[in-house]
C-alpha cells in the first residue's frame, strides 16, 4: 500500500470511531459522550468505570501518543491512564468532552500527514512496536471502550 494511503486509512480508521463514523458499530465515541449528562458521565455501574473516566483514559493516550508524534517524549504509563480528575458540574463534562474531541482530532491529523516509513519505525524503543502497529492498538483499545461506553448508557436506562 503506498504511504499516503496506508496514512490515509489509518486516520479514515480514527475518524471512524472516535469523531464520525458510523460503519462499523453505527457510532462514535464522540456521538456516544456528546449525550450523556455530567451526572451519569460520573456514574459507577455495578463498579464498571463510568463514562468519565472511561473519556478520560482514552484520552490520555490520545494526548500521549500524539505528543510523541509531535516529536515530543513518551511520558505516558499505564498505572495512571485512569487517574481521571473529578467532574462536578455540566461545565467539567463539558470541557473534558471538547478537549477529547480536539486532540482527538489533533491526533487523526498527524497519522493522516505520516510517511511509510515514519508508520514502520520503531515507537520511540523496539519493544514497543512500530508506529504503525500502535496506531492499530489504539483504534482496537478505543473500540473495547466505546463498547464500555455504549453498554453502561444502556444499563443506565
Amino acid at each position: 500500500m503506498k504511504q499516503e494511503n496506508l496514512a490515509k486509512n489509518l486516520a479514515d480508521r480514527l475518524r471512524e470511531i472516535f469523531t464520525e463514523g458510523k460503519w462499523v458499530t453505527g457510532t462514535n465515541v464522540r456521538d456516544e459522550i456528546m449525550n450523556v449528562s455530567w451526572e451519569n458521565a460520573v456514574k459507577s455501574i455495578h463498579g464498571l468505570n463510568s463514562v468519565a473516566k472511561l473519556t478520560f483514559h482514552l484520552h490520555y493516550y490520545i494526548a500521549g501518543v500524539a505528543k510523541v508524534l509531535e516529536g515530543g517524549t513518551l511520558d505516558i504509563s499505564d498505572k495512571y491512564s485512569f487517574d481521571a480528575p473529578v467532574i462536578t458540574s455540566h461545565q467539567d463534562w463539558q470541557d473534558r468532552i471538547d478537549l477529547f474531541c480536539k486532540d482527538a482530532e489533533r491526533f487523526i491529523l498527524l497519522v493522516e500527514n505520516m510517511t511509510e516509513t515514519q508508520l514502520s519505525d520503531d515507537f520511540v524503543v523496539a519493544k514497543y512496536g512500530t508506529y504503525q502497529r500502535n496506531i492499530d492498538v489504539m483504534i482496537e483499545h478505543a473500540y473495547y471502550h466505546l463498547g464500555q461506553i455504549v453498554l453502561i448508557k444502556k444499563m443506565m436506562q
